[in-house]
């Protein structure tokens, strides 16, 4: 495997490689599933020691980029992002990520993928394969198998406040392609708008709402979540919120703001759609219960295993009003046939045995203590950055004084080797104050506290010229 190292150029080596390797898997150079060499090999190849290539094979595997086989095999993970698409319009997709040679990469939507729980996940595959009748491995319905949707009712209940029934659970491969059925559905039945928070994620709603001929309507987000006075105005069919942690600002909606959304829904004949994208992490504060709960004929409940366990399980369930249950199934149907058996039964012993459960209780403290790092680093460096939204989640926005130029940071962080995004380029109105999006789910202590020095570095930059 070809990677060349510049011993002379004061970056350490194992960033090098990271870099490297990370930039043939964005290329398309080192394709899904493909092996890695053995990092005794790779290390004698390069002249260097075992352990530098370790470290970067742990890095690279912790950002979703790797994944690590049973006997010692190191693969280019499935998950790993495609390579680059010089056909597509840049408004189908996200912001380009941070460059290969970041040394350290605050990129957002990642899960720590090396604390999959491995084990565990394994004892419910055996147990699948060895209980499971027959003719559950045969087609089924298109909503999924029926061992999940009991099990997530249960869960999602308890643990969401959900008014969950399993004959109204749709299971599908993520959040991605739940949010896709269900825009197909919504433009079958007439509608002609759909409102969106403003900011809010570019490469789902907002590409495929356009794609299916209907209008976004932008509602605006404060300090606690979207803007329910802007509503009315809106004159649209649908809302998508993320209403318990508002992406990327971190806004929790009130519970009468909460209340006036399902009122609205109701006078309109509206429908939400609940993105519950990272409910499951909380630090600060209780756990602000799923709207779905207040008005189930109106409200879609979505949620995923990507941020909880693995985005590569391409896992995702929805809840849905009774009366789009048998269209979401149709389209659902047409679209790939059903997710696959094995891993939702697999997912549903997971539940069952209480392991989900016990994954979470392990998790949260990592992340809380990632967080306080990046917290206490910020307070240290940059006293006059304020952050938001730090009581959940997997990461954090720290909005900039009115002397910072947000374009400008962002790209003077990486001439000091920082990857970092902006809140602008999310924006549909585009107004509003600078700010930073600081993703710490796959980051140690240490390469936080390197990565705001960075930051802080590059902000007495762009203060300086």
């Amino acid at each position: 495997m070809l990677i060349e190292l510049d011993r002379d150029a004061g970056v350490p080596l194992h960033r090098q490689v990271e870099a490297s390797i990370r930039a043939s898997i964005r290329a398309g150079r080192l394709r899904a599933g493909a092996s890695l060499p053995p990092t005794r090999t790779l290390a004698a190849g390069l002249g260097v020691s075992r352990g530098v290539i370790v470290e970067a094979y742990q890095q690279l595997v912790a950002e979703g980029y790797l994944a690590s086989r049973s006997g010692g095999y190191t693969q280019v993970a499935a998950s790993a992002p495609p390579p680059a698409d010089p056909r597509s319009a840049a408004s189908t997709v996200r912001p380009a990520a941070p460059g290969a040679g970041s040394r350290v990469d605050f990129g957002y939507g990642r899960t720590d993928v090396s604390q999959f729980p491995r084990a565990a996940w394994l004892r419910s595959v055996r147990t699948v394969l060895t209980t499971t009748p027959n003719d559950r491995f045969a087609y089924l319905d298109g909503r999924g198998v029926p061992e999940l949707h009991q099990a997530l009712c249960e869960y999602l209940n308890r643990v969401r406040g959900t008014l969950a029934v399993p004959g109204h659970v749709v299971v599908c491969n993520g959040y991605g392609q739940g949010i896709s059925l269900l825009i197909q559905v919504l433009a079958r039945r007439g509608a002609t708008r759909i409102a969106l928070e403003d900011p809010s994620s570019v490469d789902d709603a907002r590409v495929l709402a356009g794609a299916a001929g209907l209008d976004v309507v932008a509602i605006p987000v404060g300090p606690d979540g979207v803007q329910v006075a802007a509503l009315d105005r809106a004159d649209a069919d649908a809302l998508v919120l993320t209403p318990s942690h508002q992406w990327p600002t971190g806004g929790v909606l009130s519970a009468a703001a909460r209340a006036e959304v399902i009122r609205w829904a109701r006078r309109r004949g509206a429908i939400v759609v609940e993105d519950d994208y990272d409910a499951e992490y909380r630090y600060d504060r209780s756990p602000v219960g799923a709207m779905q709960g207040l008005a189930p004929d109106h409200v879609v409940y979505c949620g995923t295993a990507s941020k909880t366990l693995a985005p590569g399980l391409r896992l995702g369930w929805m809840v849905v009003p009774p009366q789009l249950v048998a269209e979401v199934t149709a389209a659902k149907l047409l679209a790939d046939r059903g997710s696959p058996v094995i891993d939702q039964l697999t997912f549903a012993d997971f539940l069952g045995r209480g392991e989900f459960d016990r994954h979470l209780r392990r998790m949260r403290p990592v992340y809380r203590r990632r967080r306080d790092a990046l917290l206490e680093a910020l307070r240290t460096h940059l006293p006059d950055l304020r952050p938001a939204g730090i009581a959940a989640g997997q990461h954090v926005v720290a909005w900039l004084p009115p002397d910072l130029d947000e374009a400008a940071v962002v790209a003077a962080a990486a001439r000091h080797g920082l990857g970092i995004q902006g809140v602008g380029p999310y924006r549909i109105a585009g107004a509003g104050p600078g700010g930073l999006i600081f993703g710490y789910a796959v980051l140690g202590e240490s390469a936080i506290a390197e990565g705001v020095a960075l930051l802080a570095a590059a902000v007495r930059e762009v203060r300086g010229s």
